[in-house]
């Protein structure tokens, strides 16, 4: 395998990578602006946004989609994102923290 065989196929295998984050990341923002993702389901066209590109071979073209589909995300990513709950940021976060040690609960 040649060098500029290798550097395709990284370079190839990176924007696979970042398409998959990028995919994943949308798809669980969707769940911020409602709960309940049968009330707000935009899951169906975010996946035709991603396979109407799926075609394109070209490298450089390929990355100028990334950073489109990146900017597009960041614009609108949720600005008050859902935390559940007990979750670290959430509400119920340490709201009945354990005693710290050497405090005795006599009942």
């Amino acid at each position: 395998m040649s060098a500029s065989t290798a550097s395709y196929l990284a370079r190839r295998a990176a924007q696979k990578e970042r398409v998959r984050i990028l995919y994943r990341r949308a798809l669980r923002d969707t769940l911020n602006w409602a709960v309940h993702r049968h009330l707000f389901y935009q899951d169906v066209h975010l996946r035709e946004k991603f396979e109407a590109n799926k075609h394109v071979e070209d490298l450089n073209t390929i990355d100028r989609l990334i950073d489109e589909g990146e900017a597009a995300y960041e614009k609108w990513q949720h600005p008050d994102p859902y935390i559940v709950p007990w979750a670290p940021g959430g509400s119920k976060f340490t709201r009945n923290p354990p005693p710290p040690t050497g405090i005795e609960i006599v009942l």
